[in-house]
């Protein structure tokens, strides 16, 4: 029964891919707004050794202005099994800016539309978070989110969300975020972010499960971004 169970949750997990289409820091959505008129676009690739799964997921963002940013990504596009395309729209707003204070408050929401091989209609992911930002560059995020049935579980599910980003010279960050509960997007994510040019950034990282880490619940998640303007 337990292998069964996470099977499943690493199937969710590759269906689903990197849910988010707004800037993030791996998965967690990130305390960036991109400026109005900016695009930024992404591919997400992820493998699961001990299953042989692997996905792949492209996302675009558009910055709106007035600290709004708004994008779409394409989720459920992996082997071995049946494609589950699933439309994300999205959009994130930073409510509050602190400035020197180093405060942001952050308030989001991404929409599901399966559109292929669908087990549920339309779901949904909304969340809250504060981020603090230190004169050394470092931030760190904290907030909470609620899943509706059927996109990470087969039930609700709720719980907290973080992040912590530190820099390490001009083009190397090391970074970390997770997701609390036994659902699939339920890791610990540490890794690296690599600015590789001005345009390129290259995102590397290891996703540990809260549950069934022992039993091969882990991930190679890397991801390519790219600012268009």
């Amino acid at each position: 029964m337990r292998v069964r169970f996470l099977t499943v949750l690493a199937t969710a997990f590759f269906l689903l891919g990197s849910a988010f289409a707004q800037e993030t820091v791996f998965n967690v959505p990130s305390g960036d707004i991109l400026a109005h008129g900016k695009t930024y676009g992404e591919l997400d690739l992820a493998y699961q050794y001990s299953g042989g799964l692997a996905s792949y997921t492209p996302r675009v963002v558009v910055g709106l202005g007035k600290r709004v940013e708004a994008g779409l990504n394409i989720n459920g596009m992996g082997t071995p099994g049946d494609l589950q395309t699933t439309l994300t729209p999205t959009i994130k707003w930073k409510a509050y800016d602190g400035g020197k204070n180093g405060w942001a408050f952050l308030v989001g929401d991404n929409l599901f539309l399966p559109v292929q091989n669908r087990t549920y209609n339309a779901g949904n992911y909304l969340y809250a978070e504060f981020t603090k930002t230190w004169r050394t560059g470092t931030r760190a995020t904290f907030g909470a989110y609620h899943f509706s049935r059927n996109v990470v579980a087969n039930a609700q599910r709720a719980g907290g969300q973080f992040a912590i980003e530190q820099p390490v010279g001009s083009r190397l960050s090391v970074a970390a975020d997770w997701y609390t509960g036994n659902h699939a997007l339920g890791y610990f994510t540490p890794g690296v972010v690599l600015k590789l040019t001005p345009k390129l950034t290259w995102y590397g990282c290891y996703e540990i499960g809260n549950h069934g880490a022992s039993s091969g619940n882990r991930v190679f998640l890397a991801e390519l971004g790219w600012n268009f303007n």
